[in-house]
């Protein structure tokens, strides 16, 4: 498995699944052209390539170059790169027959091709930051989610960080791990709350 600093952008939860058993990194599905509506995923995706990059990984079929186009023409700023697997004919294993064009896409790729294809792209192994100590519970523990200001006190700190006003916990959660140590957290919500004493 391999660390990568950049948030890689993938087709769907399968893809996900493959990518996830050989990097270690934050990983966002479009889920397919949904992306095309969906403004707070826009919005992530643009975060993302402004601080620490992003990484485009679709399928090699016109749908994935579609979608591809999309997120470049969508995201002006920032670092993109762009990761392309080859063409290989064939299907993936859960679904009853080949896609469209008959390409494997993804998650039917092998993990050597697909660390393969990071590395034409530039893409190596980073180390580790040592973040990413904060979850769903620190959230909850520092007043970020459970009880009446939570709502408040998370989009002051979503605000203070130049993220996206509306977003899940779980994007919260995987974006916070890119920033900052639990502490780290701590002490700006502790910040936030003597600017906002009411809280």
């Amino acid at each position: 498995m391999i660390k990568i600093n950049q948030a890689v952008i993938v087709e769907g939860k399968y893809d996900k699944i493959k990518l996830s058993s050989i990097i270690d990194g934050i990983i966002i599905v479009t889920n397919g052209f949904r992306i095309f509506k969906d403004k707070e995923k826009l919005e992530l995706v643009r975060y993302y390539a402004s601080t620490t990059g992003i990484v485009i990984l679709t399928d090699s079929d016109s749908a994935g170059r579609k979608i591809r186009g999309y997120i470049k023409g969508s995201v002006k700023g920032g670092d993109i790169r762009n990761v392309y697997i080859p063409d290989i004919l064939g299907k993936e294993k859960r679904k009853e027959k080949p896609s469209a064009e008959g390409k494997l896409g993804v998650e039917g790729m092998d993990a050597e091709i697909l660390l393969e294809a990071f590395e034409k792209a530039g893409i190596t192994a980073s180390e580790s930051s040592g973040k990413g100590d904060i979850s769903k519970l620190t959230l909850f523990e520092y007043g970020l989610s459970g009880s009446d200001n939570s709502s408040f006190l998370r989009e002051r700190l979503q605000k203070s960080l130049g993220l996206p006003s509306v977003m899940s916990a779980s994007s919260l959660v995987e974006v916070l791990n890119t920033m900052m140590t639990a502490d780290e957290l701590r002490q700006r919500i502790t910040e936030i709350k003597e600017e906002f004493n009411d809280i």
